[in-house]
């Protein structure tokens, strides 16, 4: 009997709950790939075609690579540095 009640009232927020579930899903693949050298491996290769085609200078290209490369480790520097507690 609980469990119907808790079911009818509960119902009205399946919704919130299945977005909130899709937001979940969505983030980890956003980390996922991210944090996939593969994919920081094609963007450093894409910026030096865009060089080779003349479409970036190379100050553009090597500030670029900085940023490619620092958006790469800095979620490696975030989970590894210990807390303030330790």
């Amino acid at each position: 009997m609980v469990g119907l009640f808790t079911a009818i009232v509960t119902w009205p927020l399946a919704p919130v709950r299945g977005v909130i579930s899709l937001a979940e899903v969505i983030q980890q693949r956003v980390d996922q790939e991210m944090n996939n050298p593969a994919a920081t491996r094609r963007q450093l290769e894409e910026l030096e075609e865009a060089r080779e085609r003349g479409e970036v200078s190379a100050e553009e290209e090597e500030q670029a690579q900085d940023a490619i490369i620092e958006a790469a480790i800095a979620p490696d520097v975030d989970q590894k540095a210990p807390s303030k507690d330790e």
